[in-house]
C-alpha cells in the first residue's frame, strides 16, 4: 500500500478533481486487491491497482453524471468570465475538457510515466487505440493551447 498509495491517489485525483471521491476510488480499489490477494501475482500488483482504480474511477464518474443537475448555460457563462494568466491552468483546463478515455491516457503516459503497453493492460484498450487517442488528444492540446495564447 506504502508503495503504491500516492500514485494511485493522485492518478484518481488529477481526474476527478474532488478529494473525498479520489481517496474512496483508492480505498475501494485496495479493498478489491485485498478481495483477490491471492489471485494477484506479485510482479501485477502496480497493473491491477491502476486497472481497478480506473474502472473504479468510471464507475464513480457514470454514477456523478446521472446525478448532476446542471444548468449548461450557467456553466457557458461561468466559463467565459474566468481569466487565465498561467499557462499551466490553461493546460489543465484543456486536459479536463478532453473525453474521457483520452484524458485518462494522456494522464497515464505523460503525468505517471506509463508505457503504451502497460496503458493498454490498465485501460483495456489495444495499444494502437492508446497510440490514437495519446495522438488526438496532443492535438488538441496543442490547439488549445494555441487558441488560448491568442487570446490573452
Amino acid at each position: 500500500m506504502d508503495a503504491y498509495a500516492d500514485n494511485l491517489y493522485r492518478f484518481v485525483l488529477k481526474n476527478l478533481k474532488n478529494e473525498a471521491m479520489a481517496a474512496d476510488v483508492v480505498q475501494d480499489t485496495f479493498e478489491k486487491l485485498w478481495i483477490k490477494l491471492e489471485d494477484v501475482s506479485g510482479l501485477k500488483v502496480k497493473t491491477y491497482l491502476f486497472t481497478s482504480a480506473y474502472h473504479t474511477m468510471i464507475d464513480y464518474i457514470r454514477k456523478e453524471k446521472r446525478y448532476a443537475d446542471t444548468d449548461p448555460v450557467t456553466l457557458n457563462e461561468a466559463n467565459e468570465s474566468e481569466h487565465y494568466s498561467d499557462l499551466a491552468e490553461i493546460l489543465e483546463r484543456a486536459v479536463q475538457n478532453l473525453p474521457e478515455d483520452q484524458k485518462v491516457v494522456v494522464m497515464l503516459r505523460d503525468y505517471e510515466g506509463y508505457s503504451y503497453r502497460e496503458i493498454a493492460e490498465i485501460t483495456k484498450l489495444s495499444e494502437s487505440q492508446v497510440k490514437v487517442y495519446i495522438y488526438r488528444a496532443r492535438v488538441y492540446l496543442k490547439n488549445y493551447i494555441g487558441s488560448m495564447e491568442q487570446v490573452i
